[in-house]
This record gives C-alpha cells, structure tokens and sequence, in this order.
C-alpha cells in the first residue's frame, strides 16, 4: 500500500508534520475534537477524522478513537506528535498490534525511558552522570526521610511524563508536602499517573540537551545540542543553538554519552536526552524525551535537515547511515503563546483577529492557526513558533528582535513582550541567564498589560460569507454560502476584563475560562487576603486564585470539576 500517514495530533506540529508529507507525496490525516472542528491543521489535511469532544482525554488521549480513525482512512502510519500520546509505550504497542507503522522508537524504549527511576539506571548503566535522587516513585513518609539524604533545595518531579508537568521546587521541609500533592495531583491529571520522585535541584545551571537519531540497523547519530535554559515555571519560552555553556571538548562527550545511552536501550528514531549543566561546567542525565521535541527546529536550521523526515525515512525501514551532519551557525526559538506576561502569564484562548507573521532573510515560522482562527481554552497555549537562524550567535539575536517586531496578534494576548524583553537583557546577550533567571527577571520587569484586544477590522451589519465543512467518507469538502442577512458575529469578550473590575460586595471573579481542580476553602471560613480559595487549571496551567480581601466567605458557587467561564463568580466574602 502507499503510505499514508495519520498524525495523532493537532495545532502547529500536525501542520509541521503535514508539509513534510506534502514535499515527501504522501497522504496525510488529521483527527480533530469538536474544539478543533475549524483548526487549520484540520483545513491543511488530506482526510481528517472527528475523534470526540474537546476533552482530551476523550479525543486527544483516546487510543481507541485515533485507531478507529486510522482504520477508516487506511493510514498505515501514525506520527504522534509531541505531547498527547506520544509518550505512552501502550499506544505504540497498540498501533503495532494494529498492523500500522509507529513513527518513534519501540514500545519497550518508551516504557523504559518514560519511567524516570529507570531511565536514570539506563543512564548509569551507559555511563552518562545523573543527578542524586530517589531510585523509585516516593510517597510522603518516603519522601521525609530520603530529602534528608539528598539535601535541599531539591526538585519533585512527575515520575512518568515531562515539559514541567508535576514539577516543583522545594527548598525546605516545611513545603515537601504541599509539592508532593500538587505534584501528584498534576501527574495524574496530565499523564494518568501521579507517582513522583526526589532529585536534587541544581541551583545555578544551564539546561542543554542531546538531539540524537538511531535507525533499525544499529546506526546512531548525535546531531547536535540545544540549549533551553530560559524557562518559566520549568517551561521553555526561547531555545538556541548551539549552547553558550559547553565547547568542543564538553559537546564531544555529551555526544559520546548519548550516543551511548540510546545503544544501551536499543532506541529507535529520533529522541532528546536533557541534561544539567552546572556551574563547575559538568553535566549531569535529567530525562529522555522519547518523541520529537518542540525545538527540534533550531537543529533543522542548522543543519539543514528535515527531522520529520528522517522520523518517517526510519520508520519506514531506512538508513541514516550516510546521513552527514554538519552544523553552521546560530538559531533561536521563541514558543508563542497565547498568555499575558503583564498578567503573570494568564492564559488568553480566544479569537484571533488580526495576524502578520514576519519574513525575510532565515526567518520561519510554525503556526498553528492564523486570522480569524479560534484558539481554544482545553489544551496548550502554545500557538506557534518563530525561528530565526543567523552566522552567529548575536546576529540570531538581532535578527529575532527584528522579526518579533514584525509579528502582529491581535485578539489574544501573546508572550512577544516577554520574548523581546529577554533577548535584550544583558544575561542573555552574554549568556549568563540561568534556569531559574528568567522567572526572577520577568517578575521584575513591569510589562504592561495587555488589555486592548483589537476588534474586528470588520463593520457591524456587514454581510459575510459562511463557510461551512461538510464531512464525506472521512474527507472534508468546504462549502461557502453567501448570506447577506448574516451579521457580524460579536466581538469576543476581552479575555482580562475581569482583572480589572472592582471586586463588589467582595466577590472574586474568574479571570480566565477554566477547569476547577480544587477548592480550598468552606463556605462560613474566616480568610485572609492572599490565601488561596481554589486552584483554576486553564490552559493546562495552574492558577491559584486568592481572596482579595480579609473576611467570611459568605458564597461558594464552585466545586471541583466545575468549567467556569471569564468573570463568573468563585466566591463572596464579606
């Protein structure tokens, strides 16, 4: 059969995987939730398959759905991505079970290296340095006893997932507790699993990591480092290569090491091996990303390589073993968000109304959506991302501030502010920014709000086409009516308004459209302004919202798993 690849994914990496099928003259299929019905990944596809509601966990995370969906369009292959499922040793072995080719390594690498106990005796077992920590999942009374051994500050990190997901600084006993719970609650809702573990936190370092790149006949390739050290809440917002804290000496054995490390599991296709690097310049194992990562595409604009390419020549039963690499120059990432720094960050899904992407000389971007698109509040703010390349560092960085000034979002808040705000600092001009710098700088920044969503560039009462996607046999046909009687739909309310209303009689209001995980408080409980009273996860973040006032909470109209809308009331104290 010719192939035809399904990708189990969505937003701007379905995008990315689906022009390179285009160049490769291969069908692609997108599978969508009722959230993503107008996605421009759904638009982009071949075939695209509905796969259940906005629940991730109905659509997104359900294996049974995407093979139900690969079946109907005859795909013989499945990307997943990067997030979702892509992690999960079951899916692959159920997609193998299927008789379809899995795009990533096999089922047993991903179980090993998806549990971080036993990922980190790989790595010990290659050779590669890890940083102390428990040897296995910890409950409270565990956790007591071996934080004493480790020593603080130290980390709490999801035993089975990734992308800061489940992880916290504890920096003494007296918050042990409290992040282990707030771990294990974000585990469990982020990767079904809520076991988590100690590892000691390093302090003052840079966060690197390994691209590396193995096929079936025994060939392993290391491509190059990256360095992600600016980070937010153990976030990536801006990714480069290469690293300004290693040189020659230390990248040959990190390359070394990981090559290493991948033969010791028997991996397969492209992977990333995260690593430490402290100040004494040693580095240390952190984890294996058993997928492809979201700044896979500076080492593309270095090296010139299609990564998605290769994932697909691999698996497929292909060679790397003529594959030259040869690195040149500079490139920089920044992750484009649909948040609000002058806000903390709050997440800001809405309708984009307005929307420019830059150009010129060796700049790309990864977009998920577009003008008139709507980013929806059940899954990552991400919604794309801007590359640049350049001789040099410094010149990558011009060049980045030259094209972040070019992009234009309006209708949602983005994290542009924020992007160029750090490349102009001088510790990331000199590349003295550590991991827990950014996160210290930006709150001290000041940067404004942004508050004025732009409106619709169109008039009120204008008429305007509707399009409409009709589904036939698994394949989407566009159909536009034209209907002068069709007005224009109301301008989306601002995502922040709320932020700035009076609090009456005491009410606190919801900031954000959201899910709530927890409520912390008792109708009839004394509070005290700054406590929290419920924990909001929008977005996949956490937001712990606070009373504004001391007094009683007099109304409580929340409850655990409720969806609350913008500015919808959480609680009156009195």
């Amino acid at each position: 059969m010719k192939p035809k690849v399904l990708i189990a994914n969505r937003g701007e990496i379905a995008v990315r995987i689906m022009r390179t099928c285009r160049e490769l003259g291969l069908t692609s299929v997108a599978v969508y939730s009722d959230a993503d019905r107008d996605a421009l990944h759904v638009e982009m596809a071949d075939q695209a398959f509905r796969i259940g509601p906005a629940q991730a966990s109905s659509s997104y995370l359900s294996i049974e759905a995407i093979l139900d969906a690969a079946r109907r369009a005859k795909a013989t292959l499945i990307h997943p991505g990067y997030g979702f499922l892509s992690e999960r040793a079951h899916f692959a072995e159920a997609v193998g079970d299927a008789g379809l080719t899995f795009v990533g390594p096999p089922p047993r690498a991903i179980e090993m290296m998806g549990d971080k106990a036993a990922a980190r005796r790989a790595a010990d077992a290659s050779g590669m340095p890890i940083v102390p920590g428990t040897p296995e999942p910890v409950d409270a009374k565990q956790a007591r006893k071996q934080a004493e051994r480790i020593g603080f500050p130290l980390l709490v990190k999801a035993a089975f997932g990734g992308g800061g997901k489940g992880m916290h600084i504890v920096r003494d006993a007296g918050h042990l507790e409290e992040a282990l719970k707030r771990g294990a609650r974000e585990a469990q809702s982020y990767f079904g699993r809520p076991e988590v573990f100690l590892e000691r936190y390093v302090d003052r370092a840079h966060h690197v990591e390994a691209q590396i790149l193995a096929d079936t006949q025994g060939n392993v390739m290391f491509l190059g480092e990256r360095d992600c050290t600016v980070q937010r809440r153990h976030q990536k917002l801006i990714e480069e290569t290469p690293s300004t804290a290693i040189d020659d000496t230390m990248r040959q054995r990190l390359a070394d090491a990981s090559i290493a490390l991948a033969r010791e599991t028997g991996y397969v296709n492209a992977g990333t091996i995260e690593c430490i690097v402290d100040e004494d310049g040693d580095f240390y194992f952190l984890e294996m990303n058993t997928r492809l990562q979201v700044e896979h595409t500076v080492t593309e604009m270095v090296t010139g390589l299609d990564l998605v390419a290769l994932q697909l020549e691999i698996a497929m039963g292909g060679s790397i073993a003529g594959l030259s690499v040869e690195p040149r120059g500079a490139a920089i990432e920044c992750r484009i968000n649909a948040e609000d720094p002058g806000r903390n960050f709050m997440p800001g899904p809405g309708r984009i109304t307005s929307y420019v992407e830059p150009a010129g000389p060796f700049v790309r971007v990864d977009a998920g959506f577009g003008q008139g698109r709507e980013i929806p509040g059940d899954y990552d703010s991400m919604f794309a991302k801007l590359i640049v390349s350049g001789t040099d560092r410094e010149q990558a960085r011009r060049r980045m501030l030259r094209a972040l000034g070019e992009y234009t979002v309006e209708g949602v808040p983005t994290t542009i502010p924020a992007h160029r705000w750090v490349l102009d600092t001088k510790e990331f001009k000199t590349g003295r920014h550590t991991t827990n710098w950014a996160e210290r700088a930006l709150a001290e920044a000041d940067l404004p709000a942004q508050a004025d969503l732009g409106p619709s560039s169109q008039t009120a009462g204008e008429g305007r086409p509707a399009d409409i996607l009709v589904e036939v046999d698994g394949r989407r046909v566009p159909v536009r009516v034209f209907d002068e009687r069709r007005g224009l739909a109301p301008k989306p309310p601002e995502a922040h308004a709320a932020a700035h209303q009076e609090h009456v009689h005491g009410e606190v209001r919801a900031e954000m459209q959201g899910t709530i995980i927890k409520v912390l408080v008792e109708k009839g409980q004394d509070i005290r302004a700054g406590e929290v009273i419920c924990i909001l996860e929008a977005m996949k973040m956490e937001n712990h919202i606070a009373a504004t006032r001391d007094g009683e909470v007099t109304d409580l109209p929340i409850r655990a798993g409720q969806v609350v809308e913008t500015g919808q009331v959480l609680a009156v104290i009195d």
